[in-house]
C-alpha cells in the first residue's frame, strides 16, 4: 500500500505536492494511485517505437504534468527532459529516457504492493 512516508522514501516531494491537493492526504494518495492505472506510458513507448513524435509529445506531456502536478520527482525528470526533446520532434534515441521512466514508474509501483 502506498503512503505518505512510501513517497518520501521513494523521492517525491511529498510536502509540495499534498499543497497541490489541499493537504489532502486520502485525496493526494488516491491521485498517486490514478497514476498506477493510466496507460499513457505504454502509447508512449508505442508511439517512439512508430516514430509518432506528435503523438508522442502529447503522451510525454500529458505525463509529465500528471507526474509534475503530484511532485513525483523521480518520474518527473526523465519524462521532462523526454518531452522538451519531442516538442522540437527530435528525431534521436529515447530509449535511455524511456527505460528511466519506466523503471521509476516499476517503482512507484512496487510501492502499491
Amino acid at each position: 500500500m502506498i503512503t505518505i512516508d512510501s513517497l518520501k522514501k521513494y523521492g517525491a516531494d511529498v510536502n509540495d505536492g499534498l499543497t497541490r491537493c489541499m493537504n489532502n492526504e486520502s485525496f493526494y494518495l488516491m491521485l498517486v494511485g490514478k497514476v498506477l492505472a493510466d496507460k499513457r506510458l505504454e502509447q508512449l513507448e508505442e508511439q517512439l517505437g512508430n516514430k509518432d513524435y506528435n503523438g508522442a509529445f502529447e503522451s510525454a506531456h500529458a505525463l509529465k504534468g500528471m507526474y509534475s502536478n503530484l511532485s513525483l520527482t523521480p518520474l518527473t525528470k526523465p519524462i521532462s527532459e523526454m518531452t522538451e526533446l519531442l516538442r522540437n520532434r527530435t528525431d534521436t534515441d529515447y530509449s535511455e529516457l524511456l527505460k528511466e521512466t519506466k523503471t521509476q514508474f516499476e517503482t512507484l509501483k512496487a510501492l502499491s504492493v
